[in-house]
């Protein structure tokens, strides 16, 4: 996803994280999966504790490694890995078919009483071609996708992020001026359809308070694509801004629309951004650990709840040694472990 980045410097893996050689490189294949076995990745009596109501994922890709470095003898760093896999984290269905990812996430969540936690991330002309570009191919293709996305969702309790970067992208220039349009009408739509669902909040993405500095320039945008339709916006997707930063900046843009609520992702901001030129800070950056836990127990009134919307040790792209958007990188989720906020 972009965060201002126009190029990046490549880094081995062991440099940037300062972790020890012999690290696992991913967690076990496919067809590996049901062969896990010892103590479980998520515990019960964590789940039980959780001071939020949403779904944590047993098979997320943090609580397979976890399941596989116990079976590999170690057991200090899966330890240290339960901080990610025994928190909730979004899921971000498949840009094909979204329903069996949803089913899985909304059936799960649905078991216990708790809320899953969704990403619509499939806009036409994604990321303006850069590390997770793509999307779908033409807006009947969106309307498509966005209309199964909802049917899977059903009856079931679920927040939605929507469409990280595409708001911000129009506000920034990046998205070119033609696409304009019928992004914000897709947008409009895809709120409008999603809240057909009963049990459903949405909250499109409104970027980041490193990327769009002013965020009065988003309020206009915002208002075109039918946040008054929303239950709200959401902020930092992917990004490390600070709690207090991004508190702040959401407060003020709330202001400029009607008041509606945010939400923020606090997955891997619990040391800030990367000191120096912001356009080389987003990618996975050395030295970032894992920010305020999700809950929806904020003791402010605008902010409905901390994320973890960007799952902790999905890689931001082939930068810094890292490997492709989205793809599981252990190494940098123990960094972000060793460097969480206390």
């Amino acid at each position: 996803m972009h965060r201002l980045l126009r190029t990046f410097t490549a880094l081995t893996a062991v440099a940037v994280l300062g972790l020890a050689a012999g690290c696992s490189s991913g967690s076990e294949p496919d067809g590996e999966k049901k062969k896990d076995e010892g103590t479980p990745a998520v515990r019960p009596e964590a789940a039980r504790s959780a001071q939020h109501r949403f779904w944590v994922d047993p098979q997320s890709e943090a609580a397979r490694q976890v399941r596989q470095w116990q079976q590999e003898g170690r057991t200090q760093d899966a330890e240290a890995l339960r901080r990610i896999a025994e928190q909730p984290m979004a899921v971000w269905p498949a840009g094909d078919d979204p329903a069996p990812d949803i089913a899985k996430a909304t059936a799960g969540a649905a078991d216990e009483g708790r809320t899953a936690v969704l990403v619509a991330y499939n806009i036409p002309h994604r990321d303006c071609g850069q590390h997770s570009a793509g999307g779908a191919q033409d807006a009947a293709y969106y309307r498509q996708w966005l209309g199964a996305f909802a049917d899977a969702i059903g009856n079931s309790k679920a927040l939605v992020v929507l469409e990280p970067d595409a708001i911000p992208h129009i506000v920034d220039g990046c998205t070119p001026a033609q696409y304009h349009e019928e992004r914000y009408e897709l947008l409009s739509e895809a709120i409008e359809r999603l809240k057909r669902q009963p049990n459903v909040k949405v909250y499109l993405d409104a970027g980041n308070p490193g990327w769009i500095n002013d965020a009065r320039k988003l309020t206009l945008p915002l208002k075109r694509a039918g946040i008054e339709r929303a239950d709200g916006f959401s902020l930092n997707v992917s990004n490390f801004q600070s709690d207090s930063t991004t508190s702040a900046y959401g407060r003020t843009l709330a202001a400029t629309v009607g008041g509606k609520h945010f939400v923020m992702d606090t997955s891997r901001n619990g040391k800030g951004p990367l000191a120096g030129d912001r356009q080389d800070a987003w990618c996975n950056p050395p030295g970032r650990g894992l920010g305020t836990p999700p809950t929806d127990r904020t003791g402010d009134p605008l902010l409905d709840a901390y994320l973890w919307i960007k799952r902790p040790g999905d890689s931001d792209g082939p930068c810094r040694g890292g490997p492709a958007a989205g793809q599981w990188w252990p190494d940098y989720a123990l960094g972000l472990v060793r460097n969480a906020k206390a």
